[in-house]
């Protein structure tokens, strides 16, 4: 293989560039450079700054990758399976979800080498993707247009649905309980709320009522924003959907409760929801958490770690005694990096136990005890029988008070 200096190889679609006449090694060492540096796609890189046709790198691609070439022009964004992949995902690796035949998701990619899109495309949609070759920059164009249709619908619908929610919002204390739950846009609303939250990749969903308004805001990359603002007076309509699908006492507004959502997107994707509600000042304010069981199977190179970091949470992970302490804000990714960690370990020579509240990802193979103070079932006791149960690895999810930090240490 011809190779230009030490620090760049020509390879993928660079080299069928190269071989075809479309570009000169010393130009794509250049270009990748440059596009690496812009954090960019190269496709894109050469697309937008004119330096190689995008119909040329299709068709060309897909005479030497044996794929089938799509005219975007064609297509019809009513039908893309957009919420099987994140909007984070697409615009990371510049791919469109087309449609789904059976178990086979068929995306639209413009660089049939990039095999990282397929697979975490492959792990987030639990399908497997099949690239379709489109032209750079009309892939560019679709995008954009296919999401901001995904985001003018939500937002058609919210306003539809809060037109509803204020005719149907009468006096708060005049309400029927059976009522609240059982109104079509109330349901439609939460429902919306709930799918939108998941395409969008966030970590947590705040219903707030005020005094004269309610608010809806989204946890995402660790930040709070506001996406929807119902009138405050069918905020109790809308908290008690979230109850009744959580299977709490709907009756109850006095005192926090604690509740659980499981939402079925296909046969092979569930979603958990972890729902709290606690009674404020203008009525109970509600946090989903959103958990989907795939992140506990999510690879140590996919944490963000620095190779020196990962090697240094292998290397902890693996010794025989020791404690490995996991602190951050709230959607930092704790959970997610205990997991990891907590799979890697996972295996039929070792046994593990972990002390949560609650469990928020069920594994198979590992012992999981969902605390609970109210039975006397508490983090110091849990940890107390786990040191009789012949323990490998023990993970506590949260070390609240002294006694609890003193076993774990010992324990360690």
């Amino acid at each position: 293989m011809a190779t230009t200096p030490t620090d760049f190889q020509v390879s993928g679609l660079i080299k069928l560039l190269t071989q075809d006449g479309l570009l000169t090694e010393g130009d794509a060492q250049v270009y990748a450079k440059e596009a690496k540096q812009n954090k960019v796609q190269l496709v894109s890189y050469l697309v937008s700054n004119k330096l190689v046709d995008s119909k040329a790198i299709a068709s060309k691609s897909s005479v030497e990758f044996g794929l089938p070439f799509f005219d975007l022009d064609a297509i019809d964004w009513r039908s893309l399976p957009i919420a099987l992949v994140s909007e984070k995902l697409i615009r990371k690796h510049h791919v469109l979800p087309l449609f789904t035949r059976g178990k086979t998701l068929f995306i639209a990619m413009s660089d049939p080498t990039n095999h990282q899109a397929v697979e975490d495309i492959k792990f987030q949609s639990l399908l497997r993707p099949e690239i379709i070759l489109v032209e750079e920059n009309k892939l560019v164009n679709a995008i954009e247009v296919a999401l901001e249709a995904v985001d003018t619908s939500m937002s058609d619908l919210l306003d539809a649905d809060l037109e509803n929610l204020n005719i149907a919002g009468a006096d708060e204390g005049a309400v029927d309980i059976n009522a609240e739950v059982d109104e079509a846009p109330i349901v439609r609303f939460v429902n919306k709320i709930l799918l939108d939250a998941i395409k969008k990749g966030v970590s947590d969903i705040h219903m707030e009522p005020y005094e004269k308004t309610f608010r809806i805001r989204y946890r995402g990359d660790g930040m709070l924003y506001a996406v929807a603002s119902p009138p405050p007076t069918i905020a109790t309509r809308i908290i008690s959907r979230v109850k009744v699908m959580s299977r709490m006492d709907i009756a109850e507004r006095r005192v926090p409760q604690d509740g659980r959502i499981k939402m079925i997107l296909s046969k092979s994707r569930t979603i958990d929801f972890r729902v709290n509600t606690l009674p404020t000042l203008f009525g109970e304010k509600v946090v989903l958490r959103i958990l989907d069981p795939t992140t506990a199977q999510i690879g140590i190179e996919r944490l963000g770690f620095e190779p020196d970091q990962q090697e240094l949470f292998l290397k902890a992970i693996n010794k025989p005694y020791g404690l490995v302490l996991v602190t951050g804000p709230t959607g930092s990714g704790k959970t997610v990096s205990l997991y990891t960690g907590l799979n890697i370990l996972n295996s039929i020579d070792r046994n593990i136990s972990t002390a949560e509240d609650p469990v928020e990802i069920t594994v198979e193979g590992i012992n999981q005890v969902n605390v609970n103070v109210k039975a006397g079932l508490t983090f110091a006791n849990a940890l107390r029988a786990f040191l009789r149960q012949d323990p490998d690895v023990i993970m506590v999810g949260e070390i609240r008070d002294l006694e609890t930090a003193d076993i774990a240490v010992k324990a360690a």
